[in-house]
């Protein structure tokens, strides 16, 4: 230990510092000069390394010859203060200049002040933000609907405007990476509702009727809505990420500013993408699903030729076009409410994070509305 009151020679360009021992046992650390970025590094290392070597009962510091001190003067001053006093040890820094020490005083109760508590909204509060939300994404539906058919119709009448390249790359990340998931659900679904119905059915002798269930459900509901609760999450989030981060990074504002319409330019070929491929997922879905139902029934003793004659027979070409014309419009929903979400962005590190996870679950509820309003009208309309 250095004795009291002299420094050792420089060891920083701008700072001078020693340490010595009391007779109580604290540890002294008397500083000069200029306790900055460039120069705490070292004393901070120092320090520690004192701390370590010997149980101390206390840390004073004695900053009355600093001269200039910023944030990370402050930083070290503050750790090793509430170092000390987390080991119920006393730390006490002295000396230090009128404006360090109100600098000083702001950092350290920095984290320790009392936050305001938000306020709490009542029932008819929250009712009536989600009434205006509602009635914001309405406006947002009709708005975002009207510049789609106008970009759509502009890209039909001009299909060399539209970005092919994009298509098929979407077509790509839409569909074709979609298969296996696709037709892994689907066959599983077949199996498991095949094996859940055949058991009852069985105890009546008429576990053949489960062929004409599964072919059935699976054409006019199932098939159609699984594959878009599937694409909900994975296509719907991706749409919204992708132009959620575009937006954040201003390069739709910059397409703006280039004269490109961004609904036409980044919406369309999603749209179409994703219309595209949606009946085709579906029919892959319900093709496997009753690869399923098969394996079920062939191992319960009967022929795959009567599980065959029994699908068909309870299927009608009505029933195929209702699924398809589902799938077709769950896929507009699916790939208008990942567009809408990106398109609303806001700022901030949340932001795509939060437009992907409503475009996940606004796309689950508006493809079991739609589906409810589908069985309706499909029941009124006698198909």
């Amino acid at each position: 230990m250095m004795p009291a009151g002299s420094f050792p020679e420089t060891r920083a360009q701008e700072l001078e510092w020693f340490f010595e021992e009391s007779p109580e046992g604290f540890l002294r650390l008397t500083i000069r000069g200029n306790l900055n970025i460039r120069t705490a590094s070292r004393l901070w290392k120092e320090t520690d390394q004192h701390l370590g070597q010997k149980d101390f009962s206390g840390l004073d510091v004695d900053a009355g010859q600093v001269d200039y001190l910023d944030m990370s003067g402050q930083a070290f001053l503050l750790h090793f203060s509430r170092s000390m006093e987390q080991k119920g040890k006393k730390a006490k820094i002295f000396g230090l200049r009128q404006d360090f020490r109100e600098m000083f005083d702001q950092l350290s109760c920095f984290d320790c002040l009392e936050r305001p508590l938000a306020a709490k909204r009542s029932l008819l509060e929250e009712l009536g933000k989600a009434t205006v939300k509602l009635g914001h994404d309405i406006r947002e539906f009709f708005t975002f609907v009207g510049q789609f058919v106008s970009a759509l119709t502009y890209s039909l009448a001009r299909p060399g405007t539209v970005r092919w390249k994009d298509v098929l790359l979407h077509i790509e990340n839409v569909g074709a990476k979609a298969v296996f998931i696709i037709t892994l659900i689907g066959f599983l679904m077949g199996l498991i509702i095949s094996f859940q119905s055949a058991m009852p059915l069985k105890m009546f002798g008429a576990e053949i009727f489960v062929a004409r269930l599964l072919g059935l459900s699976m054409v006019r509901e199932l098939g159609p809505l699984v594959t878009a609760i599937i694409l909900a999450g994975r296509t719907g989030s991706s749409f919204a990420a992708e132009i959620g981060t575009m937006k954040i990074n201003e390069e739709i504002s910059a397409l703006r500013t280039m004269g490109l319409n961004p609904t036409r330019f980044l919406v369309v070929p999603r749209m179409l993408a994703t219309m595209l491929v949606m009946p085709l997922l579906t029919i892959f879905f319900i093709l496997f699903s009753l690869i399923g139902g098969a394996i079920v029934m062939v191992s319960l003793g009967y022929p795959l030729t009567t599980y065959i004659s029994q699908v068909t027979m309870s299927l009608t070409m009505t029933d195929l076009a209702g699924g398809m014309f589902k799938a077709l419009v769950f896929s507009l929903l699916v790939a208008w409410i990942g567009c809408v979400r990106g398109l609303q962005t806001t700022t901030g590190a949340s932001a795509v994070g939060l437009s992907t996870t409503s475009a996940v679950v606004s796309g689950i509820v508006l493809i079991a509305v739609t589906d409810g309003i589908f069985a309706v009208t499909f029941y009124l309309l006698g198909i």
